[in-house]
């Protein structure tokens, strides 16, 4: 153990400096960036998190519309209404809230949305854009870590990073962004054969598998920077339940810097959002007026 507590790489710093950039982006296109969520029940975390999406773009100079839709909503009905929003050239950008009723497959949904608005980044297309090194518009959660090492001057060139996961949503995309920035990329799983003899060798650690406290101290390399996307609920001492990542805190008298759960990760998932949003609408923009609009990868 280093015997020094890890800098803190927290989020809203990083997160504000991403807003402030898409807002000033924004400003100069001919119209606001429209971003159109559509949740369909009303799971609470769901209701949670798209309140908290609309209100963060009306603070980066972004318009919102949000259809709630009922639980029993036809997969027909929601289809329908991608495709319409696909056909608006009003609208920029267009996300559908995870996860959906169980009787609606989310992969034709996801693959029904147009790539050039489909700012989660979860469209085939934009994923094997992603894979081939092309400008795409990247996964929110995977684009904001990038941005975050960004703002807090961690290289990433040359470096070996790990990533513990290997979800579609995370770790997969994530691994691309690493090797589209030079790093040398490990992808380790629940079938990988010691997990820490692979993890001590990371310069970056991602830990991102949502289960609390899966990296211990002696899983992590002196100086290592790590990374906690995890974020996981668990009874405390008190008996009340808290949010806790990945990484055990003791990981702190260890690492060079660490991410907070909560604060870290999660406020970059939702700047990254306004990025690719307004980055879409350049592009769409920029389709009628000849200039060319290069989109975050």
């Amino acid at each position: 153990m280093t015997g020094n507590a890890a800098t803190v790489l927290a989020g809203p710093p990083a997160a504000t400096a991403v807003i402030a950039a898409a807002a000033r982006q924004a400003a100069t296109l001919e119209r606001p960036p429209h971003l159109v969520i559509v949740r369909v029940g009303d799971d609470p975390a769901s209701v949670s998190y798209v309140r908290g999406k609309a209100k963060k773009a009306g603070e980066s100079g972004l318009r919102s519309t949000v259809h709630a839709l009922p639980e029993t909503t036809p997969s027909a009905d929601l289809l329908a209404l991608v495709a319409s929003l696909n056909a608006d050239p009003d609208v920029h950008g267009i996300l559908v809230q995870l996860p959906l009723p169980p009787h609606i497959a989310e992969e034709p949904v996801l693959a029904a949305i147009d790539p050039d608005k489909d700012v989660d980044g979860l469209h085939p297309m934009n994923i094997g854009r992603l894979w081939s090194g092309r400008p795409t518009l990247a996964p929110c959660t995977p684009a904001g870590v990038m941005a975050l090492l960004e703002h807090y001057g961690v290289p990433v060139a040359g470096r070996r990073a790990v990533i513990v996961g290997r979800s579609q949503l995370v770790g997969r995309p994530l691994a691309g962004l690493l090797l589209a920035a030079d790093a040398t990329v490990t992808v380790a799983h629940s079938r990988t054969r010691d997990l820490g003899a692979v993890t001590r060798e990371a310069d970056i650690l991602v830990a991102a598998v949502g289960r609390a406290h899966l990296i211990t101290p002696d899983m992590v390399k002196p100086a290592a920077v790590v990374i906690d996307v995890g974020i996981n609920r668990v009874v405390g001492d008190d008996g009340k339940a808290h949010l806790t990542g990945d990484v055990h805190p003791d990981v702190a008298a260890v690492a060079s810097a660490l991410t907070p759960v909560p604060g870290g990760v999660g406020p970059m998932t939702v700047a990254q959002l306004m990025a690719n949003t307004v980055q879409a609408a350049r592009r769409q923009q920029s389709q009628t007026s000849g200039v060319t609009g290069d989109l975050v990868r």
